[in-house]
């Protein structure tokens, strides 16, 4: 791609792949459309002209860093058309268990491997495909896992080698794969690879991180080494005084991070990788992979971006100058298996259309890499997940979690109709070799319930019903779809009351934030709550009572829900349950190819609170998908179509659509 210099028009930079993705995250942040830049007025200014028109607002280096950042990525995605390459992760369907909180099998109050598996039935009944562990390695838990202190050991409170052995033989021998957590950006501070460095800074280990000196006499109260600022708030940077040395820290305190311009460290991911492979893991989701890349020499970060995306900094890591390179080196040296390599222990059992299982099925190649990308938009995602293009096989791009101008924290009610034009752009903007990751919950935000309805998420008609329009969005549309524990049993969030009922350090970091920035207890409190991850970490709630059937013991989060009708046993009896809904919908995706490699043709996609959709396969079967996005009547398209209606909220398609009505039908 030609370079850009400050004669090139706006059009230009928007029509580069990092560019435009810079442009749409800028715009989703402000609350704008993409006509703000695609009008031929701005389209056609110089980049020049920008830059003196917006010196006022953006600064006056903010254009010449941004040429600099766009001229460092000059790949630009390929669109292919014709058939997809098959595979198995894109006809299945991912479960993710947040282990401490899905089922605790010695009444010490925290999930474990044991309790996972004593509940793989359930999965299996449910039609998962392939299990997803969050964080079970040894870890301090900082942060609940996502600090790791050895990659190759089990944290003691989830169990044993032993356990994880029968879980993933035990996930094999039910037709599931499994998939774990690699957090790979930083570690612990109580790993061995820091303690290490912290003794000797100058040694082997001490470039495993980015340990920088202060100034001479240096005591940790002088300035930190650039004034890029931490996700969990404040400086980035901690002093060791053990080392004499500032620490670059993205996230917490004790989550040091790692250099991967090292190439000992990235020999040492690979090594882990293949550990774990050869214990028969199927591949792993990679915490925050796209920010193992940073810009050499850490310079300061655009304080115009800092204060539009919250994190000064942050256009020097989310996509750095190796990020492709060491993605296909980790792919190439990690998770592929040498030819002359012992088979796994186990493999999944390989299960039939009709839910039936087969024998054991053999190893793949090469394991998946399903990447967390932070920042990341559609056209560097496909960048760094396309087929060809050696890299990752799926990726999570987070702007559909959150609606244009909001952000996690700041309080809104979730509009259905976003996820529908998301998705819709999404699709629309690939080719034969992209897949995309089809998902709207995980550990890391409330639920999708509650963000929707708001106060009304209590009414158990409302909060059933869009539970039931947001698994059929998920589960019918083309891509891989991924379920948060609780979701197929319409979650909501809980209802805290006070700082002390938390557990996640997110939250007290965004509290003390702030609370320095001169908020009140209660204000402080009631922007917390909108937006913490223990919404989504509380314990599954298996059955009625008090704890839920998660624990004889105290649970390490207690659940803060009273509702009745929305446990597991509750549901599984219950013909009509959003838990039978989201068994029948991966039931109905299994059988008919057309869910999952079938074309996908959206239908009056500018109908507001109408969402459809077409899934043809190549052999010509066609399936109509059709909800009703909110909570009045709206009009019904193509009333006159010939189609039977298999699975829906009604049996009949008259010319109104009821509230939240669904209905898939076979087109005849």
């Amino acid at each position: 791609m030609a370079e850009l210099t400050r004669k090139s028009r706006v059009r230009e930079l928007y029509a580069h792949p990092l560019g435009r993705d810079i442009v749409d995250k800028i715009l989703l942040t402000m609350g704008r459309s993409t006509r703000w830049v695609t009008n031929p007025l701005v389209a056609n200014l110089r980049l020049s002209h920008l830059d003196r028109i917006g010196s006022r607002v953006v600064g006056p280096d903010f254009v010449d860093m941004l040429i600099r950042l766009l001229n460092s990525q000059p790949d630009v995605p390929v669109t292919r058309g014709g058939p997809t390459e098959r595979a198995w992760w894109k006809e299945a369907v991912f479960y993710q268990v947040y282990p401490r909180s899905f089922q605790d099998s010695d009444g010490d109050g925290v999930g474990d491997l044991a309790g996972i598996t004593s509940r793989l039935d359930y999965l299996a009944e449910l039609g998962v495909d392939c299990v997803w562990l969050s964080p079970v390695f040894d870890s301090p838990n900082e942060d609940m896992g996502y600090d790791i202190s050895d990659y190759r050991a089990i944290m003691e409170e989830m169990g044993t080698m032993e356990d994880m052995e029968a879980l993933i033989a035990g996930c094999h021998e039910r037709g599931m794969r499994i998939i774990l957590d690699l957090v790979a950006n930083h570690s612990s501070s109580q790993h061995e690879w820091f303690r290490q460095a912290v003794a000797d800074p100058d040694g082997p280990y001490g470039d495993y991180y980015f340990l920088r000196p202060g100034e001479p006499g240096e005591d940790g109260n002088g300035e930190p080494p650039n004034n890029w600022k931490s996700f969990f708030g404040g400086s980035a940077w901690r002093w060791v005084p053990e080392a004499k040395r500032w620490v670059l820290r993205l996230f917490a305190e004790t989550q040091p991070d790692l250099n991967w311009d090292n190439p000992a460290v990235r020999r040492e991911i690979e090594e882990i990788v293949q550990f774990w492979m050869a214990k028969g893991v199927d591949g792993f989701r990679m915490d925050v992979i796209n920010y193992i890349s940073k810009q050499p020499g850490l310079p300061d970060g655009d304080p115009f971006v800092g204060e539009l995306m919250w994190f000064t900094g942050i256009e020097h890591y989310f996509v750095g100058p190796q990020l492709h390179s060491y993605l296909r080196e980790l792919r190439r040296r990690g998770f592929t298996r040498a030819p002359d390599a012992e088979p796994p222990v186990s493999t999944a059992r390989r299960r039939r259309p009709d839910g039936s299982l087969d024998a054991p099925q053999p190893a793949e190649p090469v394991g998946l890499m399903v990447g967390e990308t932070p920042g990341i938009g559609i056209e560097v995602g496909r960048l760094m997940s396309a087929s060809d293009r050696g890299e990752l096989d799926l990726i999570f791009n987070f702007d559909v979690l959150t609606m244009p101008g909001a952000t996690r924290w700041t309080q809104h009610v979730y509009d259905l109709n976003f996820m529908k034009s998301y998705y819709k752009n999404y699709q629309d903007r690939i080719g034969s070799n992209d897949w995309i990751a089809l998902f709207i919950e995980n550990h890391d935000n409330p639920r999708i319930v509650s963000r929707v309805l708001g106060e009304d998420d209590g009414n158990p008609v409302l909060r059933e019903a869009v539970a039931r329009v947001v698994g059929t969005i998920i589960l019918t549309m083309r891509g891989t779809p991924f379920l948060f524990q609780g979701q197929e049993i319409a979650a909501i969030n809980q209802s805290f009351t006070e700082m002390s009922q938390l557990r996640d350090v997110d939250s007290f970091g965004r509290y003390a934030d702030l609370r320095a920035e001169g908020a009140t207890v209660g204000g402080a409190f009631e922007e917390v709550l909108f937006g913490t991850r223990d919404h989504a970490r509380v314990p599954m709630r298996w059955e009625p009572g008090e704890t839920c059937g998660f624990t004889t013991g105290e649970p390490w989060l207690q659940p803060r829900e009273e509702s009745r009708g929305f446990t597991v046993a509750e549901q599984e009896g219950d013909p009509e349950s959003v838990l039978n809904w989201y068994r029948r919908l991966i039931r109905l995706r299994r059988l008919h190819e057309a869910f999952t490699y079938g074309r996908i043709e959206f239908v009056a996609p500018g109908a507001r609170d109408y969402f459809a959709y077409f899934r043809t396969s190549d052999a010509g079967e066609r399936w109509l998908v059709e909800m009703n996005l909110s909570g009045a009547s709206v009009a019904r398209r193509n009333t006159e179509l010939r189609c039977d209606v298999e699975l829906g909220t009604t049996t009949e398609r008259g010319q109104m659509m009821e509230p939240y009505e669904v209905v898939i039908a076979r087109v005849r």
